[in-house]
């Protein structure tokens, strides 16, 4: 799109992992522009996770962070250690099924409180990773 059809604004940036989500959901009614898509071996899976994962490289515009985070919150699988983060200009979003935490970026404590949640439900501390 260029600047003569209008500007789109400011634009979140995530991954999404396909095989986060829960059998039969659908995410929809939120615009996402999907980048990239690729395939990755993973070592260190988390149970009931596979060893290979695709991920979807995201964006969207940011006024839709927070109607994206509860689509995403009633999509993901409740097991198996699974979440979706993207980051808007000023925050961080970290989604897991159910349950969203919304931080500002480089905020060690926010980071932390996700970091502790993450842990207590069986995430392996080398998928705690995700950029803020």
């Amino acid at each position: 799109m260029n600047g003569q059809q209008g500007e789109v604004g400011e634009m979140l940036r995530g991954v999404l992992i396909g095989e986060s989500l829960r059998v039969g959901s659908a995410l929809d009614g939120v615009p996402l522009q999907v980048s990239t898509v690729r395939r990755i071996a993973v070592t260190g899976a988390a149970e009931g996770q596979p060893t290979q994962w695709t991920l979807l490289d995201f964006r969207a515009p940011e006024a839709e962070a927070e109607r994206l985070a509860a689509a995403l919150a009633d999509c993901l699988a409740p097991s198996g250690g699974w979440y979706v983060n993207y980051n808007t200009a000023a925050d961080a979003f970290v989604v897991f099924a159910g349950r969203v935490f919304r931080y500002p970026r480089g905020d060690p404590a926010g980071r932390a409180e996700v970091a502790a949640y993450g842990r207590g439900i069986g995430i392996p501390e080398s998928q705690l990773d995700w950029e803020d």
